[in-house]
């Protein structure tokens, strides 16, 4: 099994590289998405939310009610620490799974958001960083998710530098161009991964 990291700065391109791998037969396990997956209606992982955070954290529905707990915890560091003791854990647990399932052969990609932020970069054989300049993120943060650009560029702040970023990179793709140039790209690196794997699975 061959392990990669996958990230990026929000508006790089990140999860059209992950789309892209998927179609080419990585298993992608997505941190983002197993993030909100443990804390629906009925696990443990929301039980423990409301505990903390109380019965105003949910919507009418029963679900997490993000924007008003994102708004409690962004305010406050020491509730963010605990909101991430609670969520991370699960996270692992929940990855840790869907790697082990993949199978010895697999490409198993993780994308991870945070990855240099939360220093992860060592748990992986290696890591890929999809890069893209920062005002090529800003215009597309304006464009494709209709922030305001303040908000745009807040959300950027908050997460590590470029340099930071591709100070832990492997593999680094290069997406500040057209989507078209992208595919190519990412086919070779494709490439690359498979031979990677085939060598790691030899020796």
């Amino acid at each position: 099994m061959l392990k990669v990291g996958l990230t990026g700065g929000i508006g790089a391109g990140k999860s059209e590289v992950s789309r892209l791998l998927a179609g080419y037969g990585a298993v992608v396990v997505d941190a983002d998405r197993i993030a909100r997956e443990v804390v629906e209606p009925g696990t443990p992982g929301l039980a423990a939310v409301v505990a903390a955070f109380g019965e105003s954290v949910l919507a009418p529905d029963g679900t997490l009610d993000r924007p008003k707990l994102g708004s409690v915890v962004f305010a406050d560091q020491e509730k963010l620490r605990t909101l991430n003791g609670i969520v991370h854990p699960l996270v692992g647990a929940r990855s840790a799974e869907l790697e082990a399932a993949a199978g010895p052969d697999a490409i198993v990609v993780h994308d991870v958001p945070l990855l240099t932020e939360n220093g992860l970069a060592p748990l992986y054989d290696l890591v890929v960083v999809v890069d893209a300049a920062p005002e090529t993120q800003l215009a597309r943060l304006i464009a494709h998710r209709g922030m305001a650009e303040d908000e745009a560029k807040a959300r950027m702040a908050a997460q590590a530098t470029r340099e930071q970023r591709l100070a832990v990179a492997d593999v680094v793709i290069d997406n500040d161009g057209p989507l078209e140039a992208l595919e190519p790209r990412v086919r070779e690196v494709w490439a690359e991964l498979t031979v990677r794997a085939a060598a790691a699975a030899g020796s």
